[in-house]
């Protein structure tokens, strides 16, 4: 196995060095010969520019060629690549810049005025931050990718080092402990903390999904490569494993149903990892057997999947859906229903190998059956614990407390029943109450605010939030109402805004002062208990 997740390349171009590797959705090819040659480029650049190892450089980009080449390189360099959301709010990646003390940022035309933003005014955009982080917080460099730069960033061209320069020199192996990734996730609690992913994390989640039978990727594949390269099952699951096996991947940065569908008929896709918003939205498109006749798997993930969503689509375009579950602390592929010796519906498969898992309640382990219980793991994927100390990572017998619940059947499938934590999972995005609520108190006339998750058809689920005026708040309700919706808007990145604003008149409290979430997810569910004000 390697040791270092660049190898992978290094092994790819070496075996196919004129078989096209990516593919982006206006038609741009590169062979694996040349995206070796980049990476090199990329990586000797960045290290001429003072970044050495262990460096944080953020990847602010969409699915493109770009992405690809600055995260290998940034991992050839023994950089520490930190991936985030190119549709970020300002205050979010501000935040996330001082915390990970990103030393360069590398960012498109989708992210580049956030980016610039977020790095001007650092003190302006972390409001309410620790004061420590911010005085620590290095001012980053920012390299631009697609767009004009403006005087003291650099051109993603100029980045790269010179083509004709000596071989990079960069000794094979390494560490395998040492720090790959950083990736943004509200973990177990709190607000969103970056998830420290090394490369033996990484490879090993790799491996054990390459010794899944039948193979989720082969060499011969055409992988479509729609899910965001910023999310842990874009980054590791799709372009890992599409690195392991030399296989083509088609970059798609943005998803319309019909157009996408016209891409893979083009492209002759044989592999679709999506997220269930998109088997939804495809279902509906007329012809749909005829855009996937070429298409052998269907793989879905990043969120969970309704039985009756996988049914609606096996109907419409006859492949059957295979599901997963996993999660970023995992990087991230955990179960599969191709491991299960029968699918059942809604099961999320049996474990892969190599990865251990185990149920807890209140009395311990739980025994065979049905029982449910807390999710705990254990294997060579796990991540290392949450940046920058590595608190809440596995126990010293290699164990990590998912926070979500469910139940193996008979068959070893396991089926989740609830999560403990209470994130709210928008299009496979795990979006954080604390984060939502402590930007909605900030609007006058809001005294309190709780917010949690509500199923949604496209997304999978939605943010709702519910307010408490202040006693002295003299306007109507639609008037806060609308407040809280456009200081969101400035605020949060758009699948983080509540769709839907309620203004009550209290609400509901524990013995301990906590906001009774329970209460308002049954309020919900009931359409009822007089919360409405």
């Amino acid at each position: 196995m390697s040791a270092h997740l660049p190898e992978l390349l290094t092994r790819a171009a070496a075996e196919h060095p004129d078989r096209v590797a990516l593919v982006e959705a206006d038609g741009r090819r590169v062979t694996w010969a040349e995206l070796d040659r980049e990476v090199d480029r990329v990586a000797r650049g960045l290290n001429r520019r003072g970044l050495v190892a262990g460096y944080r450089v953020m990847l602010a980009l969409g699915n493109r060629v770009e992405f690809v080449t600055s995260y290998l390189g940034c991992l050839r360099a023994r950089l520490v690549a930190v991936p985030v959301n190119p549709r970020s709010a300002t205050g979010e990646l501000a935040r996330m810049v001082a915390d990970s003390q990103t030393r360069l940022v590398i960012a498109d035309a989708k992210a580049l005025t956030t980016v610039r933003q977020a790095a001007a005014g650092l003190a302006d955009a972390l409001v309410g931050a620790d004061e420590e982080l911010l005085r620590s917080a290095p001012v980053p460099q920012i390299a631009v990718v697609g767009a004009p730069a403006l005087p003291g960033e650099t051109p993603y061209a100029q980045l790269l080092d010179d083509p004709d320069a000596p071989a990079p020199g960069f000794p094979e192996g390494g560490d395998p402990e040492a720090l790959a990734v950083l990736l943004y996730t509200s973990g177990t609690s709190g607000r969103p903390r970056a998830a420290m992913l090394s490369h033996r994390a990484l490879l090993a989640n790799i491996e054990q999904v390459a010794a899944v039978e039948p193979p989720m990727f082969t060499g011969d594949d055409v992988v479509l490569g729609l899910l965001p390269l910023f999310h842990v099952y874009g980054l590791n699951a799709v372009l890992g494993g599409v690195l392991h096996r030399g296989a083509r991947l088609v970059l798609v940065d943005g998803f319309d149903p019909e157009g996408s569908l016209a891409l893979v008929e083009r492209e002759a896709v044989s592999v679709l990892p999506v997220a269930p918003s998109v088997l939804t939205a495809w279902t509906g498109v007329p012809g749909l057997r005829e855009h996937l006749r070429g298409v052998r798997l269907v793989l879905s993930g990043s969120a969970p999947l309704a039985p009756e969503q996988a049914d609606a689509f096996t109907a419409a375009g006859g492949l059957e859906v295979h599901q997963g579950y996993g999660l970023t602390e995992a990087a991230p592929v955990v179960t599969s229903t191709l491991c299960s010796a029968r699918n059942r519906r809604g099961s999320v498969g049996a474990a892969l190998p190599g990865i251990e898992l185990q149920l807890f309640d209140d009395a311990g382990l739980v025994p065979g059956g049905e029982d449910p219980g807390e999710i705990r793991l254990r294997g060579q994927n796990l991540f290392s614990g949450y940046w920058p100390d590595g608190a809440d990572a596995p126990d010293p017998q290699g164990w990590f407390a998912t926070g979500d619940v469910g139940y193996l059947d008979g068959d070893g499938n396991l089926v989740l029943v609830d999560r403990l934590k209470e994130l709210v999972m928008v299009s496979g995005f795990n979006v954080y109450p604390v984060e939502v609520e402590e930007v909605v108190v900030e609007v006058a006339g809001v005294a309190e605010a709780a917010v949690i998750g509500r199923p949604d058809p496209q997304t999978g689920e939605a943010v709702l939030a519910y307010v408490r005026p202040t006693p002295g708040w003299s306007g109507s309700d639609e008037q806060l109402e609308q407040a809280v919706r456009e200081h969101c808007a400035t605020r949060l990145a758009r699948f983080k805004q509540p769709v839907e604003v309620h203004v009550v008149v209290e609400l509901p409290h524990t013995v301990t002062g906590k906001v009774a979430k329970g209460r308002l997810r049954a309020a919900r569910r009931h359409r009822g208990l007089g919360l409405q004000g």
